[in-house]
């Protein structure tokens, strides 16, 4: 029994001491450094659409709506499976349109096939998903970051719907990463976390890179860690923003999450050993990425059963040998850690309401934790709609 309460609680510990740390590094988050009068470099915007004819149209249109000149940016839609007239609408805007064919289609795929198909002529690429809308100065403010020594940037993303409590949950999420792992880790001096879309890349860096890979699901970590091996850190600009579409459907929040889970600890276990040797030699950075970040249980598991922990063990306080207080101690510091790392807009009534559906998201997600096989050696897709988009742009 002693053995099984250490064990409980040096995890607890590790996962309040991580969550504190870079939420509170979050508080200090800097813009990087911008060239105040940068050339105009050249843009592929690169969309993978994988059956998104219900929304692919108006972010295509939406894309070339840029403050970025024109003629220095191309929108890239590779249409995987769509409908014959969907591709023949996206023809007639002023976008390049490349058909992919997989027998088994993955993103990685889809993005090796387009950048070896379009050359060498871009300088920055950046990667969107299907439902993705950047902000009127996106491809502006990323421009002015990149740099000599800057080779890869994750912008925000925010959510573009709140239409029901799942969708404001997700956003929430998303926002608390933001904090966490991407403003808290650059703060600290690490890399940011990537998360698949809304990032850029210096051109011939990414398709050095993806050209080796062949990842199903999580292509995102694995990227991350092939940078980090040649030392090269991602920098993260909180005010490149693209907004993002929140799963407002609970079967598509299971899906996603399940191929988020699995690909988390396929990576887990794919760089375990060489994460662990870089700690050895210094590098703390890519130990972070590839172990610490990925060890950890979803977070809203984490905080689940935590909670329920810190409840159950009062009635069996006298038995504990470490002593009930800590457990309230962890209860309270990673609370109080992921309030910080809520942004202010989201404190209203609407966020009261949803957290009440958090104990049937928790026990959801719980129960993903036993079907996680095979997940991750097909592609599992996450179908978009069309939702009202609550951009703060200029346009």
């Amino acid at each position: 029994m002693l053995v099984f309460e250490f064990l409980i609680l040096s995890y607890f510990i590790y996962v309040v001491v991580y969550t504190t740390v870079f939420s509170i590094g979050g508080l200090f988050y800097k813009i990087p450094n911008e060239n105040k009068n940068p050339s105009f470099k050249r843009f592929c915007v690169l969309i993978p659409c994988y059956k998104e004819d219900f929304v692919i149209l108006d972010v295509a249109k939406e894309a070339l709506e840029q403050s970025y000149p024109f003629d220095f940016y191309t929108v890239i839609v590779i249409a995987d499976s769509l409908q014959p007239e969907t591709i023949s609408k996206l023809r007639e805007l002023t976008i390049n349109v490349i058909e992919v064919h997989f027998e088994s289609s993955t993103k990685v795929k889809s993005l090796n096939h387009a950048l070896q198909y379009l050359g060498n002529d871009f300088d920055y690429a950046v990667i969107l998903d299907a439902d993705n809308v950047m902000e009127f100065t996106f491809l502006e403010t990323i421009n002015k970051s990149f740099s000599a020594t800057t080779k890869a940037i994750q912008g925000q993303r925010k959510p573009k719907n709140k239409n029901n409590s799942l969708a404001i949950l997700d956003g929430v999420s998303e926002a608390i990463n933001n904090h966490i792992y991407r403003q808290g880790t650059v703060s600290l001096g690490l890399s940011s976390s990537i998360s698949g879309s809304g990032v850029a890349f210096d051109y011939p860096l990414l398709k050095e890179k993806l050209s080796t890979m062949n990842s199903i699901g999580g292509f995102d970590r694995e990227l991350e860690v092939l940078l980090l091996q040649d030392g090269i850190k991602v920098a993260y600009h909180k005010n490149a923003i693209v907004y993002d579409e929140k799963v407002s459907q609970t079967k598509s929040f299971q899906n996603q999450r399940k191929r988020w889970i699995s690909s988390q600890y396929v990576y887990l276990a794919k760089y375990f050993t060489v994460g662990i040797s870089a700690l050895m030699k210094g590098n703390f950075t890519f130990f972070n990425s590839t172990v610490l970040r990925n060890i950890q249980l979803p977070r809203l598991i984490n905080i689940g059963l935590l909670t329920f922990l810190a409840l159950a063990l009062y009635f069996v306080k006298d038995y504990l040998y470490f002593g009930y207080s800590i457990w309230i101690a962890l209860f309270l510091f990673n609370t109080a850690s992921i309030l910080i790392a809520i942004p202010v807009e989201f404190y209203n009534r609407q966020l009261a309401l949803s957290i009440l559906k958090l104990p049937i998201l928790f026990l959801n997600m719980f129960l993903l934790l036993f079907k996680l096989k095979g997940a991750n050696k097909k592609f599992i897709h996450t179908p978009h709609g069309v939702t009202t988009t609550t951009q703060e742009s200029s346009k």
